[in-house]
C-alpha cells in the first residue's frame, strides 16, 4: 500500500490558509477608502458628544467592505459550508439594518426584532431542543448588540473580533473565521491607533453576528448532550468581554431605574480610559481579558 504524503498535504493547507489570509487584509484594507467615500457622499458621520471619546467628525460605515467580503466568499464556499447560506442571509438583514440605522436612526424596537429574526434563521436549521434553540436565538442576538455596544473607542471591537475569529477557526470553520478576521485586520488599519474611519452599526453589529452565528453553527449541534448549566458556560466564555459588558451594563441600569438601553459612559472601556488615559493601553486590556475567556472557553469546549 503507498504511503500517503502528510507533508505535501499539510503544505497544501498552509499555502491556501496564507491565501485566505491575505485575501482578507487586502480586501478589507482597499474597501475601507471606498467606504470612507461613501461616507462623505450619504453624510454618514459620527459627530462627537458628550457620551463619545473621540474628536472631530469621522466617517464611518467601514463595515460595508466587511459585507461584501462576506457575501463573496459565502458564494465561494458554500459548497464546502451549507451554513453559509443562512448565516449570509441573517447577516445581510443585520448589515442594512445598522447601515440604515448609521443614516437615519431606528427604532430600537425595529432593530431587536430584525436581531432576533436573523438569528432564527441560523438557529432553526440545527434542529435543537426548544429550551437550546431560545438560547441560541437570544445569545446570537445578545453578541450581535454587545459588539455594537462596545465600539466606543479606536481598535477596540475590531481587535476582539480578531480573536474571536482566530478561535472559531480552532473551533473548526474552515477558513471563515480567519478571513473575516483577516478583513478586519485590513480595516483595523484604517481604525487605529488614530481612526480615519469608523464600523458603524452596520459594521459592529455584522461582526457581532458572524461570529455569533458561526459559533452556533459548528458548536451547537456537537454539544446538544453536554448539559443546560456547560451550554449557558460556554456562551458566557466565547461570548468574552463584549457579552459580558454588556449584561453587567444592563442589570446596572436595570438596578437604577433606566431602561437597559439608556446609553451612558461607565462602559469598562470608558472607566479603563478614565484610568488610564491611554487608548492604546485600554484595548490591550481589554483584549487580553478577552483571549483570557476565550482561552477558557476552548478548554471547556474540548474537555466535552
Amino acid at each position: 500500500m503507498p504511503e500517503t504524503d502528510y507533508s505535501g498535504q499539510s503544505k497544501v493547507l498552509d499555502v491556501k490558509l496564507l491565501l485566505f489570509i491575505l485575501a482578507g487584509f487586502f480586501w478589507g484594507g482597499l474597501t475601507a477608502p471606498v467606504s470612507i467615500r461613501l461616507a462623505g457622499i450619504y453624510g454618514i458621520i459620527d459627530v462627537p458628544d458628550a457620551r463619545k471619546i473621540h474628536k472631530g467628525n469621522i466617517p464611518r460605515g467601514a463595515g460595508i467592505g466587511l459585507w461584501l467580503g462576506y457575501m463573496l466568499m459565502s458564494v465561494i464556499m458554500s459548497g464546502t459550508m451549507p451554513e453559509l447560506k443562512f448565516i449570509a442571509t441573517g447577516a445581510t438583514i443585520i448589515f442594512l439594518c445598522g447601515y440604515l440605522d448609521d443614516m437615519c436612526s431606528l427604532s430600537p424596537f425595529l432593530r431587536l426584532g430584525l436581531h432576533i429574526i436573523a438569528s432564527s434563521m441560523v438557529v432553526l436549521p440545527l434542529e435543537l431542543d426548544i429550551v437550546a434553540s431560545a438560547l441560541a436565538v437570544i445569545w446570537i442576538a445578545g453578541v450581535t448588540s454587545a459588539y455594537n455596544l462596545i465600539d466606543g473607542m479606536n481598535g477596540l471591537c475590531i481587535s476582539l473580533f480578531i480573536a474571536s475569529s482566530i478561535a472559531l477557526f480552532f473551533l473548526g470553520t474552515s477558513y471563515a473565521g480567519i478571513y473575516t478576521g483577516a478583513m478586519a485586520l485590513g480595516i483595523l488599519c484604517w481604525n487605529f491607533p488614530s481612526a480615519q474611519t469608523f464600523l458603524g452599526d452596520g459594521g459592529s453589529t455584522f461582526l457581532g453576528y458572524i461570529f455569533a452565528s458561526h459559533f452556533t453553527a459548528i458548536v451547537l449541534p456537537s454539544i446538544r448532550n453536554a448539559g443546560l448549566d456547560k451550554l449557558i458556560i460556554l456562551f458566557v466564555l466565547f461570548g468574552g468581554i463584549p457579552f459580558i459588558d454588556t449584561m453587567t451594563a444592563f442589570i446596572r441600569r436595570m438596578l437604577t431605574g433606566k431602561s437597559p438601553f439608556y446609553p451612558d459612559k461607565k462602559h469598562l472601556h470608558h472607566l479603563l480610559m478614565m484610568l488610564t488615559k491611554s487608548n492604546v493601553v485600554t484595548v490591550t486590556i481589554m483584549l487580553s481579558l478577552h483571549l483570557f475567556a476565550l482561552a477558557a472557553g476552548l478548554r471547556i469546549y474540548f474537555t466535552l
